[in-house]
């Protein structure tokens, strides 16, 4: 027998956290799924974005729920069977109709396409520069000013002309193609590549699962001939009932079974790899720095990639669009949001440039800088806010007054950098200049260089995963003690004598004042019953102090959530720290944590969580 590791994580709690998110995330995604197609997000921001239910069914292809190559098996069913002709019917027009595109004397500028045809052609251009395939230059080794390049870019021009250019500035590299002649002229080249690329295509799995896409989005092929198609491959277990109502009723059936079967689980988050498809959650020892539970969603049996090596297992996992061998605790580096204020508030605290009693009024619009800033609750205001106010509607203007203070030197001149040096020292003094010490691969942080306003209140250039903002919450929880965390115990010999104890070592002190303690702490702790978290924790039977966060990546996406806490707030014990990339709302992030404790603290247990089906999606609005 070799030694024996013990690790700091409670195997229950690990278990049960699991379960927890997906349960969140399943309850999210069931309250954003709607029946329409993908005009419903015109005219949607990141906050408001809905998910067409079209979307869900072409996952079951697109993430290999369902088995493409089955649909054309000799043992398939008449519903596979149907979807395999449609396919390869719709397949030989579609074919047809890019090569005349691509023979075209007058082909039709990319903006001009209809939006399949648009799609097929931008796969192209793409495949092309795939690094493995190397026909195309990347973009980045064109010339932008080239009219080519320009119209390609503004749409404005056909992929045949643009490859064309391409022949004419050497960004098609002929070498790879079969010309015959070094010698051959453009239209011989231009030939030779477009044959290349209509062979390569017919095999093509990729280019295969876009001709889905757009089938399934005009309808060719249903949702309900999809949803079939689940029970025929074992995807599901045969349930007659649900069957013959697929059968019977058609579309809008489809679209409350594809909800019903999230909501139960029987299909999950993961495998649709839809947005939010992904969470991590640490939970902390704040007084030891022991990590009791550091959990990434989606996951995957290990025991399947250790000693011999399922390779079919791991080449599936290696496709899975979740990407489940990520560690969303430890590798997902995001901008922390509003989580990144209570060290704002120290900062400005401790230089001296806000007291404890003063209060500045919040008009919605922050005109100190340019571009002005504006509160989350603009066209609204706060009013006047102390700084444990501040905290506690996570004011945005507010912070940006006190980043401005912070830039502003003894004269009166305002220096961006003076700011950003403040900062960062803070930031830095909660350990967020380095990894959180865990023993297993963790991304390192990263504290904003630039615009002090956005960054006081956790915009700007700030990354971190979660597993660094636990430490930095720990932190705060304990009044000042940094830690290195870590995951192990101890290492012992097989009959058990200790060989090597692994407590977790003290990084730093933070020597601040008591009163600047209190008012961060009592800040935190208004979060949770003075603002509209309160909706969310009112009947927690722990108290908690916590701080919201969401943070915009893309217009075009739903916004990440963040949750930082600790608890109980009078005798803090541990903390636990939510990220859902893609999340919507911060409020989602809190339920997820308010369900934590109430499972560490013993008011649910592992069965009752294992047993349950979607959690609802937090219908409170928290904007911050």
């Amino acid at each position: 027998a070799g030694q024996d590791v013990y690790l700091t994580v409670d195997r229950d709690l690990q278990v049960g956290i699991y379960h927890l998110i997906e349960q969140q995330l399943a309850g999210i995604l069931t309250g954003k799924i709607v029946n329409q197609g993908d005009e419903v997000n015109e005219g949607r921001d990141s906050s408001s974005r809905v998910i067409p239910v079209k979307d869900a069914y072409f996952q079951l292809i697109n993430n290999n729920v369902l088995n493409m190559g089955h649909f054309f098996a000799d043992d398939a069913s008449e519903v596979e069977k149907g979807i395999a002709s449609t396919f390869l019917s719709s397949k030989e027009r579609i074919m047809g109709d890019i090569r005349a595109e691509l023979y075209s004397s007058h082909p039709t500028p990319l903006k001009d396409l209809p939006r399949d045809m648009y799609a097929y052609m931008l796969y192209i251009k793409t495949y092309l520069q795939d690094p493995t395939i190397g026909i195309l230059a990347a973009d980045s080794e064109m010339d932008r000013e080239d009219p080519a390049y320009a119209g390609w870019r503004d749409e404005t021009i056909s992929l045949r002309e643009y490859l064309y250019a391409g022949i004419a500035n050497t960004w098609i590299d002929t070498t790879k193609l079969e010309t015959g002649s070094k010698y051959s002229n453009a239209d011989d080249i231009y030939s030779v590549l477009v044959e290349y690329v209509l062979t390569e295509l017919e095999d093509n799995t990729a280019f295969h699962k876009k001709i889905y896409q757009y089938l399934i989005e005009d309808n060719v092929i249903t949702g309900r001939d999809l949803c079939l198609a689940l029970y025929d491959q074992g995807v599901l277990a045969y349930d007659e009932s649900e069957i013959n109502n697929l059968r019977a009723n058609g579309p809008n059936y489809a679209y409350t079974f594809i909800k019903n079967k999230i909501a139960s689980l029987e299909i999950t988050p993961a495998q649709l790899a839809l947005e939010p498809c992904t969470a991590g959650c640490v939970v902390t020892d704040v007084n030891t720095g022991e990590v009791l539970a550091l959990v990434t969603y989606p996951s995957y049996d290990n025991n399947r990639l250790s000693g011999t090596m399922d390779s079919a297992y791991y080449t599936q996992l290696l496709n899975d669009l979740s990407n489940p061998l990520y560690n969303n605790a430890t590798q997902a580096l995001k901008a922390p949001g509003s989580t990144f204020k209570p060290i704002t508030a120290v900062a400005a605290l401790e230089e001296g440039v806000v007291s404890l009693t003063e209060q500045i009024e919040c008009t919605g619009e922050y005109k100190e800088v340019s571009p002005t800033i504006r509160c989350w609750i603009f066209p609204g205001r706060h009013g006047t806010e102390t700084i444990v106010e501040g905290i506690q509607n996570s004011c945005n203007y507010f912070f940006n007054e006190m980043a401005h203070r912070l830039s502003t030197d003894e004269e009166g001149n305002y220096v961006q950098s003076l700011g950003m040096e403040k900062i960062q020292k803070y930031a830095a003094m909660f350990g967020l200049d380095h990894t959180s010490g865990v023993e297993i691969s963790e991304i390192s942080p990263h504290i904003s260089t630039e615009d002090p306003e956005r960054s006081a209140m956790g915009q700007g250039t700030h990354e971190y995963a979660n597993i660094q903002l636990a430490r930095y919450v720990a932190a705060v929880a304990n009044r000042g003690t940094v830690y290195e965390l870590s995951l192990i115990d101890k290492v012992t010999d097989s009959n058990g004598n200790l060989l090597k104890d692994y407590t977790p070592e003290v990084y730093s002190h933070i020597d601040i004042a008591e009163s600047t303690w209190d008012a961060v702490q009592q800040g935190m702790r208004q979060v949770i019953t003075e603002s509209s978290s309160n909706k969310i924790f009112n009947d927690l039977e722990v108290n908690i102090a916590g701080k919201t966060g969401t943070a915009q990546e893309s217009r075009t996406r739903a916004n990440h959530a963040f949750f930082i806490s600790y608890g109980p707030y009078e005798n803090p014990e541990i903390s636990v720290t939510v990220n859902i990339p893609y999340g919507y709302s911060s409020g989602n992030a809190a339920s997820l944590a308010k369900n934590v404790y109430r499972f560490y603290y013993g008011y649910t247990d592992l069965d009752y969580i294992q047993n349950t089906g979607a959690q609802e999606p937090s219908n409170v609005e928290i904007r911050d």
